[in-house]
């Protein structure tokens, strides 16, 4: 199954870097809250990983941890490795399908997946949350980034727009339920959410795994 991130702009043929204008707004706000809730140590395994920009951000940050990087496409994980060359804290990306019951990796103290489940099926978010659960140990986070929905609070205006433009690409893509996402992640192993709110109506969810 083909997942991927936010759409990207190619640079040229004679560099494989691709670039997603989202990610040089929003990778500040989301590292500063990757500074307290990841660990100080150990692995973390990015899925999802697009175009590489947010990874070669985040690992140039925080150099004592180690970055798997991971995608399902070729191209965004040729794009990822070329962001990332000469970064001794990042191993070169995996193909990873979130949805497949065997991941590349079978290991990692955390998972960081940002703005891939709205743009996949459903099927990708269950799948995401039982990889995550298998190959993290306790209170290990799993960290999503993207824009929610949320029961009782009212979706603004540009959060609607964007869910209707993905629902018109895809059916099965769209906003997700935090409510449901959280019941899912319950299902899967781990504790109550933890919500960051964060700018451009997106949120940061934690979950620890139990």
């Amino acid at each position: 199954m083909h997942l991927t991130q936010s759409a990207s702009i190619l640079r040229g043929m004679d560099d494989p870097r691709r670039v997603a204008p989202a990610a040089a707004r929003n990778r500040a706000p989301i590292l500063a809250v990757l500074r307290r809730v990841l660990p100080p140590r150990g692995t973390v395994l990015e899925v999802a990983s697009g175009t590489g920009e947010h990874c070669t951000f985040f690992a140039a940050a925080l150099p004592a941890l180690e970055w798997q990087p991971s995608d399902p496409d070729p191209a965004n994980r040729v794009s990822t490795d070329a962001w990332c060359a000469g970064l001794p804290n990042v191993r070169a990306a995996l193909p990873l399908d979130a949805t497949a019951e065997d991941w590349p990796v079978t290991g990692a103290d955390a998972v960081l997946c940002i703005n891939m489940i709205h743009i996949a099926p459903w099927e990708a978010t269950t799948g995401l949350l039982r990889g995550a659960a298998r190959v993290m140990g306790k209170g290990a986070p799993l960290v999503l980034y993207g824009p929610f929905r949320r029961a009782g609070v009212d979706t603004v205006a540009s959060n609607e727009a964007f869910d209707a433009s993905l629902r018109m690409q895809d059916a099965r893509w769209g906003l997700r339920v935090l409510e449901e996402v959280a019941a899912e992640a319950a299902r899967a192993g781990f504790g109550a959410a933890e919500v960051v709110e964060m700018p451009a109506n997106n949120l940061m969810v934690v979950f620890r795994r139990k």
